[in-house]
């Protein structure tokens, strides 16, 4: 046996021992009765944990656009953006996704952290590599792998701030050469804490700083905002941004990612990304799907206020009952458990026990100690399915942490 191949099993077995190995759970998503997907026996399973945040993976303008997107064009783009992959869908699309963040031009990726990574790299090592030339990056703590891969993968000087600490973002760049180029690297809203960055602030700083913004809205275009283009259209603030990153495999029910900018920005990355380049173009009847998706949810207000309520109400009945949620400002509802090999099992009751499915997140997505279950409401997810839920909970949480005391 090879070294490297006992290192593998060494590895796993500590995963297994801690009680954090990934198992996947294989259930056939019922398109018109999400949030129910079935499992491999053919039993219904409440789903708890889908970023299907809209229910907009199911809609018939969706599946309609995407069925005859195959029908025309085929499966397959056949190629890259550059050997036959560009097709009038995707650039339709791409117009209507700048149009959505008010910006001159916008750019497909294969998925979000494609465009994450492949642009951040891009632009990072984009400088010359002089001592006053050379990027210097400001990532927030708490920013997505995607994120953190694109800095990891450039020149660029990296600089860490404390999550959402705007005093401690400042005094780094303080500290950093006054000519050096400067980039601001932040998400507006965390899908595992659950809270929001302060977008205006941040780009109060950069002005006074010289420094550039990217900005990642995953979770939050489709939801945030009158036309759904993201806290940042919420807070009026987009604007000022100037890199905004999104997902189209979220909120808009489809797949794959893209940024938005400044024309020549756009251009730059479009041109230099070896992510963007040397990759297959997304299906037609995904860009299809995702172009009537983005154009669907930018008029559909009232799907946006019904996400809003349920998760309040979630919220409020978590509350109620006295489980131990986590606060939160933003759509999504984490429930915190505290330990590792305890959270899966909560999981795996909640699936066995109740059909209902909810994502265990353990370390090191999240640190230990600070194990939990995410929660996404969406606007289907009715009070007596709440009510069902809270009631698994509290019959599996408190007897579990008891046993496991």
């Amino acid at each position: 046996m090879h070294a490297f191949h006992a290192f593998c099993r060494q590895s796993l077995e500590s995963i297994r021992a801690q009680g954090r190995y990934r198992t996947f759970t294989p259930l056939l998503k019922q398109a018109d009765r999400y949030p129910y997907y079935r499992d491999t026996e053919g039993n219904d399973v409440l789903v708890w944990s889908s970023n299907d945040y809209l229910a907009m993976g199911g809609h018939p303008v969706l599946i309609e656009a995407a069925c005859e997107a195959a029908r025309t064009m085929g499966a397959g783009a056949g190629g890259t953006r550059n050997i036959s992959g560009t097709s009038p869908l995707i650039d339709a699309l791409e117009r209507e996704l700048a149009d959505l963040h008010g910006k001159q031009a916008g750019l497909l990726f294969t998925s979000g952290f494609v465009s994450n990574q492949a642009a951040l790299s891009t632009v990072l090592n984009s400088l010359p590599n002089g001592p006053d030339e050379r990027w210097q990056v400001f990532s927030d703590a708490k920013n997505h792998a995607s994120m953190i891969a694109g800095i990891k993968g450039s020149r660029a000087i990296v600089n860490i701030f404390r999550h959402n600490d705007m005093a401690h973002l400042e005094t780094l760049l303080q500290a950093t050469p006054a000519a050096a180029p400067k980039l601001i690297v932040f998400e507006s809203v965390y899908s595992m804490d659950a809270d929001i960055a302060p977008i205006g602030a941040i780009c109060d700083l950069a002005a006074r700083y010289r420094a550039m913004t990217y900005l990642d809205e995953v979770h939050a275009v489709g939801m945030y905002g009158p036309n759904g283009g993201g806290v940042s259209e919420r807070d009026r603030v987009a604007h000022r941004v100037d890199i905004i990153e999104g997902t189209l495999a979220k909120a808009f029910g489809c797949h794959g990612g893209y940024i938005t900018g400044d024309s020549d920005v756009v251009d730059f990355i479009r041109s230099t990304a070896p992510g963007f380049i040397f990759t297959t173009s997304l299906p037609p009847s995904t860009a299809a799907a995702a172009l009537a998706s983005v154009r669907h949810v930018k008029q559909d207000h009232a799907r946006r206020v019904a996400l809003f309520e349920r998760a309040d109400m979630l919220k409020r009945k978590f509350d109620a009952a006295g489980l131990p949620r986590i606060d939160s400002v933003s759509h999504i509802v984490p429930l915190h458990i505290g330990e590792a090999a305890l959270c899966t099992e909560v999981s795996q009751r909640l699936l066995s026990e109740f059909r209902m499915y909810a994502t265990p997140i353990n370390y090191p997505t999240v640190p230990r100690g600070e194990e939990r279950l995410r929660f996404t409401p969406g606007p289907l997810h009715t009070d007596s399915m709440m009510d069902a839920l809270v009631a698994a909970l509290l019959a599996i949480i408190e007897p579990a942490r008891r046993a496991a005391a």
